[in-house]
């Protein structure tokens, strides 16, 4: 029998696991079935000119998520930006860029999709915030598949933010063709 499977990962960031940025990406994740790795429970060092942390988590990071076709990176909107540990994750490509035995996998980061699924108590996520992944993105050579937002002043809501979740869920499933895999 051959089952489909989603090329997907999900990259989260938040002072709360379950708070309303985690309540969101958990709600996408469940309707793709793809991980969520929480960034904040890895060792992950700021970005050292000098790459003296190339013993964390980070390189083992990069290898699961070069593994996919679509990366979603979530985060709540911190002061116009994305939070600490998801800023330590985007520095730290740099990495891929700047050492030689890293490069050609860095190179793998081209053509593969990026999206932000992000929260804040605001309509719309600022154009500082987007900014900053855009232009990552497309340094990066990646394409910018879009954004999901939800306004969370009240909190997260199910009956108010779920469909949305899903809706983006949908754009994601239907950016990318999805891998055949056999099922045992």
């Amino acid at each position: 029998m051959v089952g489909i499977m989603l090329s997907a990962i999900a990259l989260f960031s938040s002072s709360r696991r379950h708070g309303n940025t985690g309540q969101l990406i958990d709600r996408i994740a469940l309707e793709l079935a793809i991980e969520v790795v929480d960034l904040a429970r890895l060792d992950m060092s700021a970005f050292d000119y000098d790459h003296r942390n190339r013993n964390d988590d980070f390189e083992p990071l990069m290898k699961r998520v070069l593994a996919h076709d679509q990366i979603i990176f979530a985060t709540p909107i911190y002061w116009y930006a994305a939070s600490p540990a998801m800023k330590t994750f985007i520095d730290r490509l740099s990495d891929f860029l700047d050492l030689p035995d890293l490069l050609p996998e860095g190179r793998r980061l081209r053509g593969k999709r990026a999206y932000v699924a992000c929260t804040s108590i605001c309509d719309e996520p600022s154009v500082e915030f987007m900014g900053a992944f855009v232009e990552t993105f497309q340094y990066l050579g990646m394409h910018f598949g879009g954004v999901v937002h939800v306004n969370c002043a009240n909190g997260y809501s199910p009956d108010l933010h779920d469909p949305e979740a899903v809706a983006f869920a949908t754009r994601v499933r239907e950016a990318v063709p999805v891998t055949a895999v056999s099922v045992a």
